[in-house]
């Protein structure tokens, strides 16, 4: 998910960033595609899961919304790597280990990305022979991302929802580490287990029609409804 980011915003004695969430999406194939109050419904989900995770003790650089599209946060630095959680087998893992696609798995896989790409697929020791971030950071990231998916698995769950993928990307203010995203319609993926069919399959969503619907399904599973 592509998001604007504004620094330096200051409100009392405080240093906070916008973003700004635009109204497209990437397909599969990395193709482009408008959609109205897209934007919007990625905020309100960022919204959502940063202020549910606080109340697990997770830190968050999350302060409040804004507008429709926008979000404050503290003003932190953007750690250049997002951590990829697979609860369940993707393509890539299905033919390395014979299994089938969607596969559960025994304990949730970690992949860190140095892009949105797929094939920015990058190791531990990439991250420190490249000073992207150290060791010991790692391992806080890594703890932090098998409780953010547990809450958020666990909260799909409650819901007769299967949390396939998630996508965690964090930041670092005053030398601590923040959770700051992403949690988007192209980057939570779930699957309905109350075979009712409410939710689309995420991995084949090519429309903006299909996209529109996946989201107002995250959406209404956030609000309550």
């Amino acid at each position: 998910m592509k998001q604007k980011i504004k620094d330096n915003i200051s409100e009392s004695a405080a240093d906070f960033k916008s973003i700004d969430y635009s109204d497209y999406f990437l397909t599969q194939k990395n193709v482009k595609i408008k959609l109205k109050a897209f934007g919007e419904k990625t905020a309100s989900l960022n919204a959502f899961f940063l202020d549910y995770l606080k109340g697990y003790n997770i830190p968050s650089a999350y302060q409040k919304r804004n507008s429709k599209n926008q979000l404050y946060f503290i003003n932190f630095t953007e750690i250049p790597f997002k951590v990829r959680i697979l609860n369940n087998a993707d393509l890539r893992t299905s033919k390395i280990f014979s299994i089938k696609p969607q596969s559960q798995l025994e304990l949730p896989i970690f992949e860190f990305h140095y892009s949105d790409d797929k094939d920015s697929l990058i190791t531990e020791s990439h991250i420190v022979s490249f000073n992207l971030s150290s060791y010991d950071d790692i391992k806080f990231i890594i703890r932090l991302c098998s409780k953010i998916n547990a809450i958020v698995k666990s909260f799909f769950d409650r819901r007769s929802v299967t949390l396939l993928e998630l996508t965690c990307i964090f930041g670092k203010f005053d030398g601590k580490i923040f959770l700051v995203g992403e949690f988007s319609p192209e980057s939570i993926k779930i699957i309905d287990t109350s075979k009712n069919e409410i939710v689309p399959d995420p991995f084949k969503i090519k429309t903006p029609a299909q996209m529109k619907k996946y989201a107002d399904c995250l959406i209404k599973l956030t609000s309550g409804e």
